[in-house]
C-alpha cells in the first residue's frame, strides 16, 4: 500500500500512548461505498486535485502499532462530534457494545 491511508482512531490517547496501538476504522474515497450501509460519509477530500467524498468503513475495525508505522495525525484533524456519534452508532449495530 502506498500513500497516506486515513484512519479514524477510536481508542483513547492514554491507551494509544501506553500500548503503541491504535484501534479504529479505515477511511476511503472509493465511490462504491455510497451504497454501503456500514460506511459513513464524512465529507469531501481532495485526492489528486479531484474532490471526492470520504467514507469511514465501520465494518472494518482494525488496530496497528502507530509507532512502528510512524503514523501521524491527519492534516484535516478530528471528525466533528455529530459525525463521530454517527460512526459509533453504525459500529455499535455490528458489535453491539
Amino acid at each position: 500500500m502506498r500513500d497516506i491511508h486515513p484512519f479514524l482512531v477510536l481508542s483513547p490517547h492514554s491507551f494509544n500512548d501506553k500500548t503503541s496501538l491504535v484501534i479504529g476504522l479505515p477511511m476511503t474515497t472509493a465511490a462504491y461505498n455510497a451504497d454501503n450501509p456500514f460506511a459513513v460519509a464524512v465529507g469531501k477530500a481532495a485526492k489528486r486535485k479531484i474532490e471526492q467524498t470520504s467514507y469511514v468503513l465501520c465494518h472494518q475495525p482494525k488496530s496497528f502499532d502507530w509507532r512502528a508505522r510512524s503514523a501521524k495525525p491527519h492534516p484535516l484533524g478530528t471528525l466533528n462530534n455529530a459525525l463521530f456519534v454517527q460512526v459509533c452508532q453504525r459500529l455499535n449495530q455490528i458489535i453491539q457494545l
